[in-house]
């Protein structure tokens, strides 16, 4: 492998093109006239432009992509996340044009792309799974027959689909014909598949998952879990690795359990398997993702291991060089997914300018990111600005650290998800580990974050008056001008 594209943007495309770099590896990007000036596309050693902003005449254009890669001679492409990366006929696409997809077989993408043939693969290895039915339905009167045996609430769920779409918590009977046809219509709209499938809802679960490394030998092995319960409209919004709610017996058992769904589709690659907990610890088989994930560097940080160079080095057939006793955990990081969101606007998407766009730094701090001052939010993609991360030797030390990023982290010009990190990190229910995948329903409100913003100017103006007092002498600031000047600094 002497060349590879990336067909995807901002920070996983760098993320991705470091690696490959660091390996000696060639980069191609490609980018939409809306990332004409993006990093990735400067970073890369080549870039090929796709087309217009939207993601359907660029980014999500397979032939497009594909015909970059050989017009520059890729070996391979990288998809990334998100876009095509768990696009089974783009892989095979790619396959047939007798180029290298970084990724898992097409047809492990199949199996794990359908959540119910997920649950069939993965039944004969005796996973845990959530009681519900086995096959997809559109009929109402079916819905409520099925609804009664397993017993209220209930969750609806789109059959080929995720991030919350055509997804459904049903209470009483009452409900479900109006939340059925929601559902139906929004994994049509969203997935082109309108067909759903019902199980029991598990009240305040945890949401766990367990990183997987596979080769084509046969090798798999888990890299341990992260914990992914703080989450807005069923979309991760903070991770963590290792979880502080779960025991070393049950991550083993987790771990074991991860590796058996892996083998369930013949698997290859670096992928993650997610588990809801219950409160009694619990746990039971939710889905596999066939990419990286997003949170993949908390992952990295405990474990000293580069899940993309393990993801080249797979895709080059080379068998897994790490056994599951070489891989362990140190120290705990966390990450925050910095979004240019409004949190006081129900995390409405905030476009705009970067007017000021400085990254913290220092030592146990990674900004992974694909922006930069003076760029402008495009409309046309997911909202993530960057992913903020820190480690430390305990899980008390990373919040800290964490903190003081978020402080360092200077934006101006869009409202970001960072003053809501900061209240995550700082509220008791996180701090204690006592908490689940409501944690915002439970604990947070806009209120509660004005009050933290009030809270930290009483006492950034304080200080000022504090500092006054003592230096006043010293700053020769005439007796007549000292309020109005101390009004001006305090505001600033």
């Amino acid at each position: 492998m002497k060349k590879i594209l990336i067909a995807n943007r901002g920070e996983i495309a760098l993320r991705v093109m470091k690696t490959a770099k660091k390996m000696g590896i060639g980069t191609v990007a490609v980018y939409s006239e809306a990332d004409r000036n993006a990093p990735h596309v400067r970073y890369a050693d080549e870039a090929v432009f796709l087309g217009n902003s939207v993601s359907s005449e660029s980014y999500l254009a397979k032939d497009k992509i594909i015909h970059a890669a050989l017009k520059t001679g890729a070996d391979a492409i990288h998809p990334g996340y998100g876009f095509l990366s768990e696009n089974a006929t783009f892989a095979q696409m790619v396959s047939d044009n007798g180029i290298t997809f970084i990724g898992p077989p097409t047809h492990a993408i199949k199996i794990m792309g359908d959540k119910l043939a997920a649950k069939e693969a993965v039944k004969k290895y005796d996973i845990p799974m959530v009681p519900g039915i086995e096959t997809a339905i559109t009929d109402i009167s079916l819905a409520q027959e099925i609804s009664k045996e397993i017993g209220f609430p209930i969750l609806i769920k789109a059959s080929a689909g995720g991030g919350g779409k055509g997804m459904r918590v049903v209470h009483e009977s009452e409900e479900l014909p109006g939340q059925m046809k929601r559902a139906i219509s929004e994994a049509t709209a969203a997935f082109g598949n309108g067909a759903v499938f019902i199980e029991k809802y598990i009240e305040a679960p945890r949401h766990i998952e367990i990183q997987i490394l596979a080769d084509t030998k046969g090798n798999i092995i888990h890299l341990f879990e992260r914990e992914c319960s703080i989450q807005r409209r069923h979309q991760k919004v903070v991770e963590e690795a290792p979880s502080v709610f779960i025991t070393s017996e049950i991550r083993a058992a987790m771990g074991a359990a991860a590796v058996k769904v892996a083998k369930a589709c013949n698997y290859v690659g670096a992928g993650t398997v997610e588990f809801l907990m219950d409160k009694d610890k619990n746990f039971y088989f939710l889905e596999m993702n066939t990419r990286l994930q997003v949170e993949h560097p908390v992952t990295e940080l405990i474990t000293q291991v580069d899940l993309v160079e393990q993801q080249l080095k797979i895709a080059n057939n080379e068998v897994l060089q790490l056994g599951q006793n070489d891989v362990s955990i140190k120290g705990h990081a966390l990450e925050l997914r910095v979004y240019a969101e409004d949190p006081v606007d129900n995390f409405s998407p905030s476009i705009g300018t970067l007017k000021t766009y400085v990254c913290p730094v220092g030592i146990g701090i990674r900004v992974d990111d694909g922006f930069e001052e003076g760029m402008t939010i495009p409309i046309y993609y997911d909202p993530m600005l960057a992913k903020l991360i820190t480690y430390g030797n305990t899980r008390s030390e990373a919040i800290q650290l964490m903190l003081e990023a978020i402080d360092a982290y200077k934006i101006k010009g869009v409202a970001t998800t960072l003053p809501f990190g900061k209240f995550v990190f700082r509220h008791q229910a996180f701090t204690s580990g006592n908490f689940n995948t409501h944690f915002v329903a439970n604990h947070y409100t806009p209120e509660l974050l004005l009050a933290q913003y009030d809270k930290e100017r009483h006492i950034a103006a304080a200080m000022g008056l504090k500092l006054f007092l003592e230096f006043k002498d010293k700053l020769k600031v005439p007796a007549n001008e000292q309020s109005n000047w101390l009004l001006k600094r305090t505001i600033k």
